[in-house]
């Protein structure tokens, strides 16, 4: 394993990973990882796949085929902070297929991660070098071969002629794998204790609500939990809009997140609640796989999780590693715990005088200039401190994309940062600084 990757993470692989890179790096077996949420999958195949690569070559070597976009590109963004030196980009709907074509051609990625659609999309196009493919990874493989991926599935598989290595992962174990995903001789590993699946870090409440309408209830639930990180999970696009307006209306500091919105709204979302500017996230189910969320205290079940799987990943949002976290079922009149709900509860009981909403310590601002600009997180640092009037400590997590940067900074500075930086340069060039709402 490469112990300065290692160091330089800060991270001492776990048993499960540990078990998979020795499966991956010491076998020639096709590698089966069932694993809780929060466990580090990621890593755990792409710290020995690295290894298995031939970073001198241009030509593409591995796919790593993932259900939803935000997991392509956060998986693809793990493997550059690796700096293993392979370059890897990520395909997904959204965008224009040509124009990914164009960067596939400057780049020469030895892997791609990719939502099974646009991955087949190339394919047809002759876009990659489907023969030079040898590594085939799925990962949260029960999703991307549900019934609606299976199709495409199939088809990617038929297109890969030379696949030798195959490594699929999931936090739940799925009933059975397709016989086209071709597996060989295979290597089991099993993490996801039954009993465990639910941990016990992670504390369980119901809240009675005496009305259907469930909204006034999760305000006070809201109010009671104070500046604490929360998921608000919705099942369908249009409640989530509808509570997401609710709450703002009510003084909360939100982001709301379905497959609905365009990928800059999305990743504008995710990004104001992981980096502290919106303690609260409303989302639909597509927040409870693949995404890196760290430190979220509180998952809140306003509509219930359709299966126990659902029900798992939500959960997995909290107590990732080692920490604690509690989750919260709000019941209406007639309703009831799930029946898959076997762990131990207790009714939470809302206090009768209550907070204003909490006003969360950082913000957003975007500014338009990034990787392609070549602007650096210290190029960052330098020009809001130099320009627009901040202290280093004054600034929180900074996210370079390619052509804009999302940065926190305390909240009560924001006006004056956007005024005092308004129509300066950054390395020379003018850029556009506003605040992310």
């Amino acid at each position: 394993m490469h112990n300065d990757i290692l160091t330089k993470l800060g991270i001492t692989l776990n048993v499960m990973q540990e078990a998979t890179a020795g499966a991956i790096l010491h076998t020639n077996k096709d590698v089966v990882v069932m694993s809780p949420t929060g466990s580090g999958k990621t890593y755990a195949y792409l710290l020995p796949l690295i290894q298995r690569l031939d970073a001198l070559s241009d030509e593409l070597q591995a796919v790593v085929l993932v259900p939803g976009r935000e997991l392509a590109l956060q998986s693809a963004n793990v493997l550059k902070d690796l700096g293993s030196g392979l370059r890897c980009m990520a395909l997904y709907g959204g965008r224009p297929t040509m124009e990914e074509h164009r960067v596939l051609r400057d780049v020469k990625p030895q892997i791609v991660v990719a939502t099974p659609g646009r991955l087949n999309d190339h394919l047809d196009k002759l876009n990659i070098n489907a023969e030079t493919i040898k590594w085939l990874v799925i990962d949260e493989f029960d999703k991307c071969l549900e019934f609606g991926f299976q199709d495409e599935m199939m088809s990617i598989l038929s297109k890969l002629p030379n696949i030798e290595r195959r490594i699929l992962l999931s936090a739940t174990k799925s009933d059975s794998i397709p016989k086209f995903v071709s597996l060989g001789r295979t290597i089991h590993l099993d993490y996801r204790i039954e009993e465990e699946n639910i941990p016990d870090r992670i504390r369980l409440y119901t809240v009675t609500s005496n009305e259907k309408d469930k909204l006034e209830s999760l305000k006070k639930l809201l109010l009671s939990l104070g500046d604490k990180s929360s998921i608000v999970f919705l099942n369908y696009r249009d409640a989530v809009e509808r509570t997401a307006a609710f709450l703002k209306e009510n003084g909360f500091t939100i982001s709301w997140f379905h497959g609905g919105l365009d990928q800059r709204k999305r990743e504008a979302a995710l990004y104001k609640f992981s980096n502290g500017s919106a303690p609260i996230l409303v989302s639909t189910d597509l927040a409870s796989r693949g995404l890196d969320i760290p430190d979220v205290d509180n998952i809140i079940h306003y509509h219930f999780p359709e299966t126990e799987d659902s029900y798992v990943h939500r959960v997995g949002r909290t107590a990732r590693w080692d920490k604690e976290g509690r989750t919260f079922f709000i019941l209406g009149p007639d309703e009831h715990l799930p029946e898959y709900v076997n762990n131990d509860y207790e009714e939470y009981q809302l206090p009768v005088s209550l907070p204003k909403p909490a006003l969360p310590r950082m913000g957003t601002i975007y500014i338009g200039k990034g990787k392609k600009d070549k602007i650096s997180k210290m190029d960052i640092v330098g020009f809001l401190c130099k320009k627009g009037g901040l202290n280093s400590s004054d600034i929180g997590k900074i996210d370079i994309k390619d052509r804009f940067t999302y940065i926190a900074i305390v909240s009560t500075k924001i006006k004056k940062t956007i005024s005092l930086t308004k129509g300066e340069k950054i390395k020379g060039i003018r850029t556009v600084v506003e605040e992310v709402k």
